[in-house]
């Protein structure tokens, strides 16, 4: 694996312009291998793996303020847990609040930890002000980069994710650490806003320089999801297998992109056996929501495609998504775990989740709270619709936030469950009206992109209704 290892003590960071307030070098070493393993998706062997990195970091120097924020940052930013649902956490980010008071922090330290603060508290979008406040002065701190485009990505908001990289790209050189990752990042904003193109070519420069880069990766299946290539797809997924699946944070994402290729071209049991295989293992193993969600969205998709993936997939999933639906750390989560709670045919528990999700409204302040409230309650409201049979009531409680979906946050790709929903849900109504939709959205969805098998056999299934 191309990487860096030669971790970098406190003299290396303050040569950089980002001195550390930390005395002791084994921190400031410690620090590098955590951000290391945090931007290249992997864990590595000579540190014990990010998990051990952290547990030396933070007790190589306790009073250390930038081992408090990335430890923190990394918490909350895996959306498994937050401050209400964790003692521990809180207590931890109070400590780093009181530990940044010291006249000893510099200002860009201080700005860290109010960002921290600020994603604990719940507003995301904040915390990516004050990353990109750091950046303006220091465009070469990875971990406020890195930790703005991840919420970006929370938020949907494409453009921020591509400017934020684009911003900082010049003041970049190859003989800095780390200064690779970079190209992959900035693919996966140029992909967002459909800069095919542009971002195929930030993708391929990422892997060329290491092609153990899985972020590259991503980002390079997220272009050929985009532009109809999965034929291309499937063999590129499948001949860098091995350079990104030792990338462990990662890999179920990028099998679950394999998957989805397998899925548009009607093999379903190869998408299957992907999920067997690799998406469901990894995540019974991890826990992790990334992993989660990816589960559940392929089997639902599968589900859409008429494919009957099993009451026993679900429960599997669900057992491991069911400790989570009370913890609302994102709207894009919890409608996922919604799919897995509907997949488990057990209403008591879908009644349940609802009450609850009302309940976080009423109580809750920030970002996710305003965004559940204006759009994940009415997604919520029809995926039970249709898991009724109430085809139309989903189709009217969808039309109203259609444009608005994006703001739960994922990618394109990971969004389109929901454009896929849409189309199914007003093929099944029995409104003349919402068949004619369907047949209109079909039309808009090919010609955003021409080569696409699903959107083929979608429409031989809207032709086939006598709505005329």
């Amino acid at each position: 694996m191309a990487k860096h290892t030669h971790w970098r003590d406190s003299k290396a960071w303050l040569d950089t312009g980002l001195s550390l307030s930390s005395t002791s070098n084994e921190a400031c070493k410690l620090y590098d291998a955590a951000l290391t393993q945090y931007i290249g998706w992997y864990d590595e062997p000579s540190v014990g793996g990010l998990e051990a990195t952290l547990e030396a970091l933070l007790k190589s120097d306790p009073s250390f303020v930038m081992g408090r924020v990335i430890s923190n940052g990394l918490e909350l930013l895996g959306t498994g847990t937050n401050i209400d649902l964790n003692l521990d956490l809180k207590k931890n980010i109070d400590e780093m609040v009181d530990l940044s008071m010291s006249n000893s922090i510099s200002q860009r330290e201080k700005y860290h930890v109010s960002a921290i603060k600020f994603l604990s508290d719940g507003y995301q979008k904040k915390a990516c002000e004050t990353w990109e406040r750091i950046l303006v002065e220091n465009p070469t701190d990875l971990l406020a980069l890195k930790f703005a485009h991840d919420s970006y990505f929370y938020l949907g908001e494409s453009t921020q994710i591509r400017d934020s990289i684009a911003r900082v790209m010049p003041y970049w050189d190859d003989t800095m650490p780390l200064s690779s990752y970079l190209h992959g990042m900035y693919a996966f904003g140029l992909e967002e806003t459909n800069l095919y193109a542009q971002a195929e070519k930030e993708a391929k420069l990422g892997l060329h320089l290491n092609p153990n880069d899985p972020w590259a990766t991503h980002s390079m299946a997220h272009v050929l999801e985009m532009s109809g290539r999965a034929k291309e797809g499937i063999q590129f997924m499948s001949t860098t297998e091995n350079d990104w699946n030792i990338c462990g944070m990662i890999a179920c994402h990028n099998y679950w992109h394999w998957a989805l290729y397998c899925i548009e071209m009607g093999d379903y049991q190869k998408a299957l056996d992907i999920y067997d295989k690799q998406v469901e293992q990894r995540t019974v193993q991890s826990g992790a929501p990334l992993d989660m969600v990816d589960a559940a969205s392929l089997l639902y998709r599968l589900e859409m495609e008429g494919v009957s993936v099993g009451k026993a997939r679900w429960q599997k999933l669900f057992d491991i998504v069911g400790p989570h639906i009370n913890d609302h750390t994102l709207v894009f989560n919890d409608i996922h775990y919604l799919m897995a709670a509907l997949g488990t045919q057990q209403d008591d528990i879908v009644t349940s989740y609802k009450e609850s999700i009302m309940d976080f409204i009423k109580v809750k302040k920030g970002d996710q709270r305003n965004i559940m409230n204006d759009v994940g309650v009415a997604m919520f409201e029809a995926f039970q619709a249709y898991n009724n049979g109430e085809f139309a009531k989903a189709v009217e409680k969808m039309i109203p936030i259609r444009y608005q979906v994006i703001r739960i946050g994922g990618s394109h790709a990971q969004r389109d469950v929901f454009n896929q929903f849409l189309i199914h849900a007003a093929l099944k109504s029995t409104e003349k009206q919402h068949q004619k939709l369907a047949r209109c959205l079909l039309i808009e969805r090919k010609s955003l992109k021409d080569c696409a098998p699903l959107t083929d056999r979608l429409t031989a299934r809207a032709m086939a209704l006598h709505i005329d």
